[in-house]
Order: structure tokens, then sequence, then C-alpha cells
């Protein structure tokens, strides 16, 4: 049972309505403490398993006392641990006193969600969507490990919780697209020879990063007429030949360039032709325009023993804000994971989204009134005018999929409807990206320049049913 002093304070303050006291708190990366035993909130044993207990402990500075906590729905947050990548919820959806708390893969359940009030003194209390009881430290337990449960709410101090932000997470992506817009491929002039190029746009400035040397690069103050710019490390980097030793020391596959968190940040692939022996790295910058780059070292490799390849990664950012990369590749298809918005790297399960016969890599994804579309290049790469390389999608309501085509197909099993397949002009377009939800840039093989890769930049334009076309 409960310590009476609990229940007397349950007594005193049963008709005060705690749920209209919401507190909308900045999305984040937070550590939780209790104000009864001032330990913090974690995963017991830092686990990464599904159904593993919640309990508390003295500081460690482990991730699996931090928690990313964004807003769902309804005043409703999200409260995800930072080392499992896993969902904090009230187990099996009970609604009794004392029912465990523990973390699950996040399915969006109301036992998933938590109301966030303000208890004054900088104080909040966590209500469980589902139950509408209090997250509790079970009888007054100040010891280490003790455990973490839920308890009609009352206002005690094992219900109160401080909240200390250590990282900020961006509000919702910005979506300025339009519906029925007129095409418009861009005329564009100067330097156009280019391999799987990232767009951005930066203070009247737009940048393109692209396969090649030491992760070369172009500017324009119009997006229209380009300009070669200094490479981001023209020497290559010491560290890159112990991932991948084969590598020629300065060839930089698929950079992906976006700005999250007040800084520009740019991951990129370091690998060989028909090889599974490959790794991500990252380099950062205050902005593109000031061009101090840090080198952020690894963010994920793989060998031959992996069946997915570590390549053309893309920086998406979800409805809530929170960052993840999709990555991949040939062999078992496009990949998943959220990224730790302190490092900026990868944490938590692998989720896979897409996968096709005769290849399939280059993943894109944005963020589009309540759908996240999933953008591939499917075919042979590489070839001149005999690549069969196109750009493919589908959609979700889930950045974790399933993402079906404009047939319902899907994209695990082949799917993926047709946006771009070239013409008498160019083949094999593909390596994309997309800015915002309305500027995509690819490279295709010119036909009329000896099958030279160059440059497309285009608008994208969304129809009445909310699937982009040319």
């Amino acid at each position: 049972m409960k310590f009476s002093t609990q229940l007397l304070c349950w007594l005193s303050l049963a008709a005060s309505p705690f749920f209209n006291n919401a507190f909308a708190i900045d999305n984040g990366v937070y550590t939780i403490k209790s104000k009864y035993s001032a330990k913090f909130v974690e995963v017991a044993n830092a686990s990464t398993a599904d159904g593993a207990n919640i309990s508390q402990w003295a500081n460690t500075n482990h991730d699996t006392q931090r928690w990313l906590i964004t807003q769902v729905e309804n005043n409703n947050y999200s409260v995800i641990n930072l080392n499992s990548g896993k969902a904090m919820e009230v187990f099996e959806w009970s609604t009794s006193d004392g029912a465990n708390v523990v973390q699950y893969d996040y399915s969006a359940g109301a036992t998933q969600h938590w109301q966030i009030n303000s208890e004054g003194n900088g104080y909040v209390s966590f209500i469980n969507a589902n139950s509408q009881k209090a997250l509790d430290l079970y009888d007054f337990d100040g010891n280490d490990g003790a455990n973490i449960s839920q308890w009609a709410y009352n206002g005690s101090d094992a219900q109160l919780w401080q909240l200390n932000k250590l990282a900020n997470v961006e509000s919702a992506p910005f979506d300025p697209s339009t519906t029925n817009g007129a095409t418009d491929h861009w005329p564009l002039t100067g330097s156009l020879v280019t391999h799987d190029p990232t767009i951005s746009y930066e203070n009247g400035t737009w940048w393109i990063f692209q396969t090649g040397p030491g992760i070369a690069g172009k500017w324009s103050n119009n997006g229209v007429a380009w300009n070669d710019a200094a490479a981001i490390f023209p020497n290559g980097l010491n560290w890159w030949s112990n991932y991948v030793p084969e590598h020629d020391g300065i060839d930089v596959w698929a950079p992906e360039l976006k700005s999250y968190n007040g800084r520009s940040w740019l991951y990129y692939a370091i690998s060989t032709f028909g090889s599974r022996v490959s790794a991500i790295g990252l380099t950062s910058a205050s902005s593109v325009s000031a061009g101090n780059w840090r080198d952020d070292g690894l963010v994920i490799n793989t060998t031959n023993s992996n069946s997915y390849n570590a390549i053309d990664p893309d920086l998406v950012v979800a409805k809530d804000g929170a960052p993840w990369l999709t990555f991949g590749s040939w062999n078992s298809g496009i990949k998943l994971m959220r990224i730790n918005p302190i490092t900026m790297k990868p944490f938590g399960e692998l989720y896979s989204l897409a996968s096709r016969s005769g290849g399939i890599e280059a993943p894109t994804i944005i963020y589009r009134q309540g759908y996240y579309y999933l953008f591939v290049s499917v075919g042979k790469c590489c070839a001149g005018t005999d690549s069969t390389y196109r750009i493919a999608y589908g959609r979700a309501t889930d950045i974790r999929g399933p993402y079906l085509d404009k047939n319902g197909n899907n994209m695990l099993s082949g799917g993926g409807s047709i946006l771009d397949a070239g013409n008498s002009q160019w083949a094999g377009p593909g390596g994309q990206d997309i800015l915002n939800t309305d500027v995509m840039v690819r490279h295709a093989y010119d036909k009329g320049d000896n099958g030279v890769p160059k440059l497309l930049i285009s608008t994208l334009n969304w129809d009445s049913n909310g699937w982009p076309r040319f």
C-alpha cells in the first residue's frame, strides 16, 4: 500500500482539476529528477529491450537518464529514452494504481502519451493519457533502483518532477508547398557537372554539395547560375581509411546538408563501388557561408557481414521536430534510425523502409500535410546514358512506414510510383534531394553531351490527392 501521507494528500487535492494546467514545455532532450529523492528517472541497467523497467538512480550522465520529449497531440507528449529509442509507457495499458511504467517501441498509443502539468516552483507532474494517473515514485522509496509506477494524482513530492533541458529539438518542418502549381524546371547555367547533389538555401545564397573529392560544392546567388565552391576537406580525413581501407583517400559520396537547431549539418558517405564496407561521416558548421567546418567523426559504418550498406545519408525532421537518419542501399534496402539531438548521431532501433530487386538507394524523406514521403533512386546508376536510374516514391502516416505507392503497394515489397524516369535528353535521373517540400535537385546523364552527369533542379508540385508530380 501507499504511505498514509500520500493518501491524505490525495484526499485533500482530489477535487483539483489537474488536467487543466497543461504546461507547454519546449520540445527537447531533458533529464527528469524526482523532487522527493533528487534522483533521476532512467531505464534500469541501460536496457534497450521492450518491457525494460523504468526506475530511478543517482546521476550517472548516461543517455539512459535522458529523455527526448516532444509534443504529439492534445497537449500530450511522447517521452523517448535517449539510449534505447523506446517510449515510456504504462505497462499493458493498465489503469490501476501501482501499475508499472516500462519502455516499449513507440506505437503512438495513449498509454505512451503524457500530459505535462505545471505544479509551481519549477516542478511538473506527468499524467498518462490513457489512465489519467500520475507518474509516481512508488512508496516514497528514495533508494537507487526504486520503481517508477503510476498512481492516482495527489500532488505529493513522489509525483513531482524537475525537468532540466539539455538540448533543443526543432519545431515542425517547414512546408511551403502548394497544390496543382505549375511545373517549373529551372534554366540552369554555369558549373553543372554533378552527381548525388544536396541543396540548401542560406541568407540569399544557394548551396550544393555533391559526390566528388573532399566533399565538393557549388554556390549560386539566384539558384540558376552556378559556380564551383572549395571542397570542405580537400585532402580527406585520416580516419576514413580506418573503416574503408580500400578508399582512395578523398572521394566522398552523396552528401546531405540541412540546418538543424541553428547549425549546418552535412552527412556524407565513404565507400567503394560494389562494396558494403562503408562509413557515414558528419561535419558541421555555424553556417555554410562561414565555412568553419568541424569534423564530427563517424556516424555509422558497415562491413561485408552487414546486410545493408552505410551510404546515401539523409537527415529527416519529423513532424514533432525530432531528427532521424535514413540511409542505404542495395542489398536489404533503405533503413531508418533516430538521431540523438545532442550528438546528431543515430541511436535505438534500425527500421527497414523499402527494398527492391535490381537496385534501390539514395533515400530522401520529407513531411508534408500529415504524410511522410519517401523518395528513392531505383535501377542502375553510374553508367552514363545506359543508366536506368529513376526516382520512385511512396508515403506513410508514420515515419517508420509502411510506405505505400499510389497503387497501395508496399515499398518494402518492391513498390514505388515513378516520379522521374528521364526523357529524350536526360538519362538515369536520381541521387535526389528535396529542400523543404517544393524544390527537387538531382543528377541525370546528358544524352547530348556524351552522358556527362549534370545538375537538374525543378519545382516539386503536388496534386489534389497529395501526390508529388512534375
